[in-house]
């Protein structure tokens, strides 16, 4: 559990929690991190009992340090969305009010699901690079202090004013493409920044990544665009390109630079940026 998550919702859910798993008659224990990382070291620690699930409480990066804690485990994965954004719940559908997704930790089914991997890192959403990475930095960074939308608008404003498109090469299994982009999200799942429906068309069982691509345009033309993608129109611009693929990297025109990756809303500072599709990779517990 993340205490602070979602302006400290995360503290607010213990209540409810405690009685929805003394009406189910459930063993459970609560763990609250304390510190960035500690979900991961937490859910490593959990790998070791005879826990049936492990439940990320809290938002998409305390999920992200979930997953990548308890990767190769026999524990299912349980989430309650108790943060800001909650994009893998919207994705998964899973039940906005609490009690009815705590409800469904016991009364749930489960399916098994793809996990991406960038480098050494997993991510269970969705990974970009590019202008949403420098706003998912800047928005972190003030999301504290607004709802997550106003703070993607604010991200957003500070991020366009200094920033350029850049060229890659992009290289998906055995195919190369040159591209000139303003942003390129790699997507297991279809939601991210807070609701924009980036890749309307993602599943997390095909084994397969879909790449939102947008190329170069005019930054007058790509604030328009940004709207759109919060009910998946983006896709009927000429600039939005979408490939498919199981293991993606990017040629970077700057060569070894390290660059700003946005994992599951987390920021990362890499290189190389190479992806891989983990096929059938975690159990989720869903209603």
């Amino acid at each position: 559990m993340n205490p602070v998550a979602g302006k400290g919702n995360g503290d607010k859910i213990i209540p409810l929690i405690e009685e929805v798993m003394k009406e189910y008659h459930y063993t459970y224990e609560i763990r609250k991190t304390e510190k960035v990382g500690e979900g991961k070291r937490i859910a490593e620690e959990a790998r070791h009992t005879d826990f049936s699930t492990i439940v990320s409480v809290g938002g998409d990066g305390t999920l992200h340090e979930v997953i990548n804690g308890m990767v190769g485990s026999k524990q299912k994965l349980g989430i309650i969305p108790a943060g800001t954004g909650n994009d893998f719940a919207r994705t998964l559908n899973l039940p906005r009010d609490i009690r009815e997704s705590i409800e469904s930790l016991v009364k749930g089914n489960s399916i098994t699901i793809d996990l991406g991997k960038i480098n050494k890192e997993y991510f269970i959403n969705i990974s970009s690079i590019g202008l949403d990475a420098l706003i998912a930095d800047e928005t972190n960074r003030i999301k504290k202090y607004f709802s997550s939308t106003y703070s993607y608008v604010i991200g957003t404003i500070k991020s366009l004013i200094n920033f350029k498109s850049f060229k890659t090469k992009l290289v998906i299994d055995d195919a190369i493409y040159e591209e000139e982009i303003m942003l390129a999200a790699v997507c297991n799942g279809s939601y991210y920044g807070g609701g924009m429906k980036i890749s309307p068309k993602s599943s997390f069982s095909d084994g397969e990544f879909d790449i939102c691509i947008v190329r170069k345009m005019p930054k007058l033309k790509l604030l328009f665009l940004l709207p759109t993608i919060f009910k998946g129109n983006h896709v009927k611009f000429k600039e939005v390109k979408f490939y498919k693929g199981k293991n993606i990297e990017f040629l970077m025109e700057n060569g070894k630079k390290k660059e700003k990756i946005n994992a599951d809303g987390e920021i990362l500072d890499l290189y190389p940026i190479q992806f891989e599709m983990i096929n059938n990779a975690i159990e989720v517990v869903i209603p």
